[in-house]
């Protein structure tokens, strides 16, 4: 199991937003494999960013296995192989944030009021009562995640009514997203959980996978900046259609 603590940054750096641009364009099918990326030199022009930018979103995509360099040739995207997965790199809330570039929320079961004594200590509530939604995200018209939302009753009612959220709704929008809008206080940062686990059968379908088939399972409890849980997300994730990827840096004196 892998235990992380994802911090909300004020935006996105530059290199991250350059690299998710490119991204986007390369799992669309604008570079394909002969056919040279920008240089760094034409992406500092086109995009007003430094030329450290600019390598910092090419490395970046260099470590996700998308995009490979040439000497003397340039950059290039990394043949499709036929089994493509959606990719993302997370780092922090704002990561989360914005899989609204590049897929979309389908509601599946819409927010409703449960009894969950251990979804309610989670959260740290005074009562065992939550709201709870399932939701499944969507890329290039494939589903790949399944998650089953959590959050505290006097939240949750804010959001509950919202049109993005109603009985099969399909939108660009995130979960996390309206919760951080709704509540008060801004995300500041999420306890994070990893591990691999069967599918249950109730999200078998979802996923397009059969019952018991290994997923990724990704838990998620969101706080705010005073401290308070806001939002419990436990996703199931189709490792056949999604990778996730983690840069790890080393501090250098």
């Amino acid at each position: 199991m892998t235990e992380q603590i994802l911090p909300i940054l004020p935006q996105a750096p530059a290199y991250r937003r350059l690299a998710d641009e490119l991204r986007g364009a390369i799992l669309e099918g604008q570079f394909p494999p002969d056919r040279r990326l920008p240089t760094e030199a034409e992406l500092t022009s086109r995009w007003n960013v430094s030329r450290q930018t600019a390598r910092h979103a090419f490395d970046e995509l260099v470590g996700e296995g998308l995009i490979y360099r040439v000497r003397g040739r340039g950059t290039f995207a990394v043949a499709a192989s036929g089994d493509e997965k959606y990719l993302r790199s997370v780092g922090s809330v704002d990561d989360l944030l914005s899989l609204s570039v590049d897929s979309t929320l389908e509601v599946i079961e819409p927010l409703r009021s449960v009894v969950d004594v251990a979804a309610a200590g989670r959260l740290r509530l005074a009562s065992d009562e939550v709201l709870v939604g399932l939701f499944r995200r969507i890329h290039a018209g494939l589903p790949f995640a399944a998650t089953a939302v959590y959050l505290p009753p006097q939240l949750g009612a804010r959001i509950a009514g919202d049109p993005r959220l109603a009985a099969g709704a399909v939108s660009d929008s995130t979960v996390i997203a309206l919760v951080d809008a709704a509540g008060g206080s801004p995300i500041a940062g999420a306890h994070q959980s990893i591990t691999g686990a069967p599918v249950p059968g109730e999200l078998a379908e979802l996923l397009e996978v059969e019952a018991g088939t290994p997923t990724i399972k990704i838990d998620r409890l969101y706080y705010n900046a005073g401290g308070d849980m806001v939002e419990l997300a436990v996703s199931y994730y189709n490792p056949s259609r999604y990778s996730y990827r983690v840069q790890l840096r080393r501090t250098l004196k």
